[in-house]
């Protein structure tokens, strides 16, 4: 590839298709995950971060090396990364003796960071500790997410938002009910927030819908709200632009309401009831010699005989 005047243009088709793939698109790929650990940790951290990129796989990518950076006091490395893997999202794992078993989840923005959270680990239990069978690799979970604060708390807001383009997964038009196999619940209680996976069963109820019942199969964290980097208004409503082409167009005189019916207004021109074609009946025909004569409002009209 050859730089002319700030345009890439490519000398290959190879990196032809590599920069056609980084061109700006009106509906996006699935946002890749980039998950390190720093240059401290613990066997907890270790194993952690592979049981997230467990279920991260395949939209992510797992550096085994240590690195060595502060992403709250520098994050130039994990923006060079993240150019480099072209991913928006990146989980940080380090230990240390004032944070201990700590986790930064983060996402991006033109490659630059938008926000970050940092959450402390306080109980870990990995999914090799809990015995059972796990659903398939790259399955879509339902995520649920419980407590008052994720509604009312700017921060819990924003760490809501992060948690789901985090784990989200494909954009998909439907799901079929035999789909869903993994669910992860979180809840915010009391300053801490309990993340819970478990694996979807399906039992057989007497009718046509299954009965649902839940079967923990880890990982399973208890988190502690530690450290938050948000972005600025401006800055967060610039990264939720969307494209004109992708908006919806408007259609006059049709509206909806908040269950989603569709209403619709229809425009007519005023009508002349005098001359509206009614069902004959012999009773309403006129007779030979007499005269209509018209009432006052409300009232019917008055037939009077005409003598000869």
């Amino acid at each position: 590839m050859t730089q002319l005047d700030g345009i890439v243009k490519p000398k290959t088709k190879r990196s032809k298709r590599f920069l056609e793939s980084r061109a700006p698109k009106l509906i996006e790929d699935v946002r890749s995950t980039m998950i390190m650990k720093g240059g401290n940790t613990s066997q907890t951290i270790t194993t952690a971060l592979k049981d997230i990129y467990s279920l991260k796989k395949p939209n992510a990518v797992l550096y085994k090396k240590k690195n060595i950076t502060r992403p709250f006091e520098d994050s130039t490395s994990l923006e060079f990364f993240s150019k480099k893997t072209d991913c928006s999202l990146f989980l940080f794992g380090s230990h240390n003796k004032k944070r201990p078993n700590n986790f930064i989840f983060g996402r991006m923005f033109d490659f630059h960071v938008l926000d970050m959270f940092e959450l402390g680990i306080e109980k870990f239990v990995s999914l090799s500790e809990i015995k059972t069978s796990k659903f398939p690799e790259g399955t879509k979970p339902l995520l649920v997410f419980a407590g008052e604060v994720f509604d009312t708390d700017n921060e819990y807001k924003r760490l809501k938002s992060l948690l789901i383009d985090f784990f989200r997964g494909p954009t998909v038009s439907a799901v079929r009910l035999a789909g869903l196999e993994h669910v992860l619940h979180f809840t915010a209680l009391e300053g801490k927030i309990y993340m819970r996976s478990y694996r979807c069963l399906l039992k057989k109820s007497g009718c046509r819908t299954p009965r649902i019942e839940l079967e923990e199969i880890g990982p399973s964290f208890d988190f502690v709200m530690r450290r938050t980097h948000l972005a600025s208004d401006d800055l967060y409503k610039l990264a939720h632009k969307q494209p004109k082409a992708l908006k919806p167009k408007k259609k006059k005189n049709i509206s909806h309401d908040v269950f989603g019916t569709t209403f619709g207004r229809v425009h007519m021109q005023k009508q002349d009831l005098s001359k509206l074609q009614t069902r004959k009946m012999k009773g309403l025909r006129k007779r030979k010699g007499e005269v209509v004569e018209e009432g006052h409002e409300g009232q019917e009209p008055k037939v009077a005989k005409v003598e000869s």
